[in-house]
């Protein structure tokens, strides 16, 4: 870990190799956490990207730990760190009949044809048109009411969005912009396509870890 930390002091690359159970990943968060409390100013950012759901659930469950443990220490609610994960619509949709459209492209092609400006242009003059309530209240409301600090899992933000009555997936889309911690699948970085609308405005001082990197090459591949 003192290798960890030179490596962010000097804004440089480096590559962690551990056994398998030895507590890489809560070792990884547990020291970056505390710098970018410690140095706010030098780390604005932190990306965790791992590739597939369990393992990005299995990250945002370690810093659930890792908050917990700082509320226990300092009295205070946690590591006063906002913390999220992103995941496809199909993971994080609420809308009834999206959700039920089958497989992940056949869910973005349904929320598409719910939430497309077009669409939602003619639901203004012809209220027969289908639409999605859940999009329409968070772009009404939820970029002016960001999510409170605290470690959110998927399960965790479908819960906070069904409450306000916001689309999960467009909710986490822009707490990317906010939130200190960030954990996602390598494509939303890596894949240009995709990193140029989820991903373009990251801040350069950010500390970013692919997570099982050995697998980045054989996952972009497809």
């Amino acid at each position: 870990m003192i290798e960890l930390k030179r490596t962010i002091d000097a804004k440089g690359h480096g590559v962690l190799e551990m056994p398998s159970g030895t507590g890489k990943t809560v070792s990884l968060l547990s020291l970056i956490v505390a710098y970018m409390k410690a140095r706010p100013g030098i780390v604005e950012k932190f990306i965790y990207c791992s590739r597939t759901v369990p393992e990005l659930e299995k990250v945002i469950d370690e810093l659930k730990v890792l908050d917990k443990y700082y509320a226990t220490e300092t009295n205070e609610k946690g590591c006063g760190l906002l913390g999220i994960v992103l995941s496809s619509r199909k993971n994080l949709c609420i809308q009834r009949d999206v959700k039920q459209a089958g497989d992940g492209a056949a869910v973005d092609s349904a929320c598409f044809r719910l939430t497309a400006s077009f669409v939602r242009k003619k639901h203004m003059t012809d209220p027969n048109v289908p639409y999605c309530k859940y999009y329409e209240e968070f772009d009404l409301h939820g970029r002016d009411n960001p999510l409170p600090t605290g470690i959110y899992g998927m399960a965790d933000i479908k819960t906070y969005a069904k409450k306000h009555n916001y689309c999960p997936y467009f909710l986490t889309r822009y707490a990317i912009s906010y939130a200190n911690i960030v954990v996602y699948s390598y494509f939303y970085l890596l894949d240009p396509k995709i990193a140029n609308i989820v991903s373009r405005e990251l801040p350069k001082n950010s500390v970013v870890v692919f997570d099982e990197a050995h697998n980045i090459g054989r996952s972009l591949s497809y």
